[in-house]
């Protein structure tokens, strides 16, 4: 039997083991699992990795980044954002890659319509890959977490009318944390705004709602999950 599985924290809202375990039965995949492990602390990897016949792995928060040093390789465009989200274990090896990045990238770019000027809410793993595919994209942005200089006190009503894309890529709103919202001034925006989130547990997170609520587009992570979700599915059959 295959095992394949997400490593993270606070696993019991995830999308990936209900995703994987549906195709499963529905493509007549009987020799594989996708199983949630659930780690309190990653120096517990390597003892993880020894109890089962892992043929690869997703990462979630908080491990994207602090996993690389267990890892032997990263692929390259791994190595340039500095976080990993796929694992596939190989001929005894365990290589990093990211996906994160295509499943952003094919999610946002038929909404951009012009607009060029990004704030990314937060700036952990998650952020890396979008730093990355925003720099593909030629997309000017800023980054706003509370270890940044650009912090949340800073977004005003001028920094609203020059940047027309919000992405948060925190966990407030998330299904754990669903009364929470990044604290931005929402009644700034307008219907030339772009609000994007990572989280799609809720479907409509506050964030969303509120930018909705004053016109703005919006788009949860629900398809970046399932395009990021596939591209590791093929990684891990090569």
């Amino acid at each position: 039997m295959r095992t394949l599985g997400l490593l993270g924290k606070d696993l019991s809202y995830s999308f990936s083991a209900k995703y994987f375990t549906q195709k499963f039965i529905q493509e007549g995949i009987t020799n594989t699992q996708y199983l949630n492990f659930e780690l309190e602390n990653l120096s517990d990897f390597k003892n993880l990795i020894q109890k089962f016949h892992f043929s690869g792995l997703n990462v979630t928060m908080p491990y994207k980044e602090s996993i690389i040093p267990f890892l032997d390789e990263l692929n390259e465009t791994a190595r340039i954002i500095g976080a990993v989200n796929t694992i596939h274990f190989l001929k005894g090896k365990l290589i990093g890659y990211n996906t994160d990045y295509l499943g952003f990238m094919k999610s946002i770019k038929p909404l951009l319509n012009g607009r060029k000027k990004a704030i990314i809410l937060g700036d952990g793993g998650s952020a890396k890959a979008i730093k990355y595919v925003l720099n593909q994209l030629h997309i000017e942005y800023k980054t706003v977490s509370r270890n940044t200089s650009f912090n949340y006190s800073h977004i005003n009503k001028q920094i609203t009318g020059y940047y027309d894309i919000i992405i948060n890529t925190t966990p407030l709103g998330s299904y754990s944390r669903i009364d929470e919202f990044p604290k931005i001034p929402y009644k700034n925006l307008t219907n030339k705004h772009l609000l994007f989130d990572l989280i799609y547990n809720p479907n409509e997170s506050k964030f969303l709602m509120y930018g909705k609520a004053n016109k703005a587009q919006i788009k949860n992570g629900l398809e970046m999950l399932k395009i990021q979700a596939k591209e590791s599915w093929k990684i891990w059959n090569t």
